[in-house]
């Protein structure tokens, strides 16, 4: 009789412990942290999560915008966030890997810091001009440029971030001066190109392709090595400047520590929003790429881009002005 009611006793104790902690995640509102002001690709993806976690999670997803310091103020805040859940950020390369190699002394670091959870999209990349250039393709502007050196200037959506490095590693390879007119943020870095207060901009198809269908910008080409299919009269920068290639991810992420068991569903609920038909025919449309990732091949990721982006810079001697 002892024996057959400690058993039950037990069993129940370690049921108890063998149970998620976390199973009812989430009992609040979730916040998404954007690093950028609204309008650009960050945002959009950080806007369409909130849109589509709330029928699978049960709870509210509201999205904040903490911009500035190349993303570095928002990217910040939920490094040093309660590892709960609660607070998630919407990043890219430029914040966890690239910001790494050019700020010597971050409050945070973009890898060790943070989880993880599930790589979103990668996006087509375009440079594109104001109608006024007279250059029609890539070797004109770079001839052009060599006549008025320091004088075109470009648009960026912060120092350090990847509007800002994908023209400084053209500019050397080129072997030409531009100047660089930083914003706080992709989308009024854009309007102001569109606008004619800069002349040129390297940045997400999101924000390009609208313009350039109205004519009120010039796509000269793509960063990938290749022609992308949804592009296809658009030529890649790299036949007109040989190794010229650049590239944009976007992740998901949470301050280090997140727990597995939320971790493991928010990567699972991501990916099968990213994998909907719907969100696909969505965000090609807008020249990005929907990804599906593990947390352990996404932090595999991570840490081969941080290497990568520190020899970068190292090679190019990207600085921060």
């Amino acid at each position: 009789m002892k024996t057959s009611s400690v058993a039950p006793a037990a069993m129940i104790v370690l049921a108890a412990i063998a149970a998620p902690l976390h199973a009812a995640y989430p009992e609040k509102p979730v916040r998404i942290v954007v690093p950028f002001a609204p309008g650009g690709t960050t945002d959009i993806l950080a806007r369409m999560l909130s849109r589509a976690l709330p029928a699978v999670l049960g709870q509210s997803v509201i999205v904040e915008n903490r911009a500035g310091a190349a993303g570095n103020i928002g990217t910040e805040l939920v490094a040093k966030a309660k590892p709960d859940g609660y607070t998630l950020l919407v990043g890219l390369m430029n914040t966890h890997v690239v910001n790494q190699a050019l700020y010597p002394k971050l409050p945070f670091d973009g890898v060790a810091d943070f989880t993880p959870i599930a790589m979103l999209a990668d996006v087509v990349t375009t440079m594109a001009i104001h109608p006024s250039l007279p250059a029609r393709d890539v070797k004109q502007l770079i001839a052009l440029a060599k006549t008025r050196p320091g004088q075109i200037a470009y648009a960026s959506a912060g120092t350090g971030s990847s509007t800002h490095l994908n023209v400084a590693v053209f500019e050397k390879l080129a072997g030409i001066e531009l100047l660089h007119v930083p914003y706080k943020g992709g989308a009024p870095a854009v309007l102001d190109t569109v606008a004619g207060q800069t002349q040129m901009i390297i940045t997400a198809a999101t924000q390009t392709l609208p313009h350039a269908s109205t004519g009120r910008l010039r796509l000269l080409g793509v960063t990938r090595a290749q022609r992308v299919a949804m592009l296809p009269d658009v030529p890649a920068i790299a036949e007109s400047l040989p190794g010229y290639e650049a590239l944009v991810w976007y992740g998901a992420f949470g301050p280090a520590g997140l727990p597995n068991d939320i971790t493991a569903r928010l990567n699972r609920e991501i990916n099968q929003l990213m994998s909907a038909p719907e969100t696909s025919v969505t965000l090609r449309k807008m020249g990005v790429e929907p990804l599906q990732t593990t947390p352990a091949a996404f932090q595999s990721k991570l840490r081969e881009e941080a290497a990568h982006w520190a020899k970068v810079v190292r090679q190019y001697g990207i600085k921060i002005e």
